[in-house]
């Protein structure tokens, strides 16, 4: 019985002008009697009779007083003939209104927010969009804080975010594409991009990756959608980057890239992008150049550290042979009874461990999971001998290093790649450490982010591009857009 009802679902594809059947099915389909939050409501306004769907907690409860107030006002002759049209360009004109006849698409509204009236006699319904969600206001990303600059960030809500990059680049070019993925979810999805600056290209393969997307449904939302289109799903280095600042997408909307957003999200995929955009921060461009470029450096050298300087000390530790005599005073007088290799590795789990129990520990209660980390388990561990002070020292070096990464996606990449070059060097000495970085840098080489080289503008070489990752120009002398996402408009200087 069940199979036939949801059979005869299927095949109703448009409404008819009977209210009485389109009531009937619309209440079924939506499972009006099973969903306490999903609302059929009878209405007669000027003698039509009529039916009003929507989901509690949606709906502006102001706004649906509102329009019902105002229709229960009219007479007969205001509402009748054409009703449909009287509606829409009279009487409801201050609301976004459109009519439909698709039965799968009126439902979907109702499920989206949207209310939908239904009037006998008529075989189109209204979808009146009078929706709000529940949303937070913008607030300053926690993980891209600046000391000088905007203080909004993106929220769940993609109409607040789009509205975010829109006052920031008020330009007729600027187009954001709607659709929705996932049979069952229907999320809403918008492509942002300037038409006359993004690379056609790059916009039509972004468009058609997304429409080939197939699942139920998109529970964790932007991650999700990366793992279709972009790929490569076990390379751990981040081949998009994220973005929770609303400044920071409009600049990478200036340079010709596509911003993908994703209700429920706060935050936005920016593609293409190279290593170099993952190691930037809006910090270096909140500050005088020069002290914008020092600060780039310091990043630079922090996430070498991360990587390489756990797996060299280890190296030199172990084979004092390949250890100069001006760093003789590197490696542990004593290096204890556990072995060097078993310290490191317990010690990068115990990092992770901390790491994922910060986040999971209430604010107010950090600080004290970090005086028992750092005192209690730290301490106590080199006094009874399980790590020496060394590792803990350059360990802790390289995690500085990690965290000091903008991205921290790419953090996460290096910390897996530092464990891999230790575990080479602990087994092949100073093989296995050049064979390893080796492998490191043709991982980045191969790697693409759609069509652009992952290591660009360094391979293939583009000086003037170099230079501007390199130093940090001024922004006057910033006056072309990267040639390795192919924009339309290479100038950027009084371009219209």
């Amino acid at each position: 019985m069940e199979d036939a009802k949801k059979q005869e679902v299927q095949q109703k594809k448009e409404l008819s002008k009977n209210l009485k059947e389109n009531t009937e099915f619309l209440d079924q389909a939506l499972a009006v009697d099973k969903s306490f939050d999903v609302i059929s409501k009878k209405l007669r306004f000027a003698g039509k009779e009529m039916q009003l769907y929507f989901v509690d907690g949606f709906a502006k409860d102001n706004i649906m007083m509102l329009i019902t107030n105002h229709l229960a006002s009219l007479e007969h002759r205001e509402l009748v003939p054409e009703t449909l049209s009287k509606l829409i360009e009279t009487h409801v004109t201050y609301l976004e209104v459109d009519k439909e006849k698709q039965v799968d698409k009126l439902i979907t509204a109702v499920l989206s927010g949207p209310l939908v009236l239904v009037i006998d006699g008529y075989d189109e319904a209204l979808i009146i969009d009078a929706r709000t969600y529940p949303a937070r206001n913008p607030e300053e990303p926690d993980v891209e804080r600046v000391v000088r600059g905007a203080r909004d960030g993106f929220t769940e809500t993609l109409i607040f975010n789009t509205a975010l990059t829109r006052r920031r680049l008020r330009d007729p070019s600027l187009r954001m594409e709607y659709m929705q993925i996932g049979t069952r979810s229907k999320t809403d999805i918008c492509i942002g991009y300037l038409e006359d600056v993004a690379d056609p290209d790059l916009v039509k393969v972004v468009r058609e990756k997304l429409q080939s997307i197939e699942l139920d449904g998109l529970p964790m939302a932007e991650k999700t959608i990366e793992e279709f289109v972009f790929g490569k799903n076990w390379n751990p280095f981040p081949m998009v980057r994220y973005t929770e600042r609303p400044d920071v997408a409009a600049v990478h909307l200036l340079e010709g890239h596509v911003l993908i957003y994703t209700d429920t999200s706060p935050s936005v995929m920016i593609a293409p992008t190279t290593l170099f955009h993952h190691v930037q921060h809006a910090e270096e461009y909140r500050q005088k150049p020069v002290v914008g470029a020092y600060l780039r450096w310091i990043r630079f050298i922090g996430m070498l550290a991360s990587v390489l300087l756990l797996p060299i000390w280890f190296l030199m530790s172990q084979n004092p042979e390949f250890r100069p005599e001006q760093l003789d005073f590197i490696g542990p007088k004593d290096p204890g009874k556990v072995p060097l290799l078993v310290q490191i590795l317990v010690a990068e789990l115990g990092i992770d461990l901390l790491r994922m129990a910060a986040v999971h520990t209430p604010t107010p209660l950090a600080t004290a999971l970090g005086l028992v980390a750092a005192i209690l388990i730290g301490q106590v561990a080199v006094e009874v001998g399980l790590f020496t002070n060394e590792v803990i020292l350059y360990l802790a070096v390289a995690a500085i290093g990690t965290f000091a990464t903008p991205s921290y996606e790419l953090g996460l990449a290096n910390r897996i790649m530092r464990i891999f070059l230790i575990v080479l060097t602990a087994f092949f000495k100073l093989t296995g450490l050049l064979v390893g970085i080796g492998f490191w840098l043709l991982i980045l080489m191969f790697s693409r982010s759609i069509n652009t080289p992952y290591l660009w503008p360094l391979i293939p070489l583009n000086l003037r591009a170099l230079k501007d990752v390199i130093i940090r120009s001024p922004v006057p002398e910033k006056n072309k857009r990267p040639r390795g996402i192919s924009p339309q408009d290479p100038d950027r200087v009084g371009s219209e």
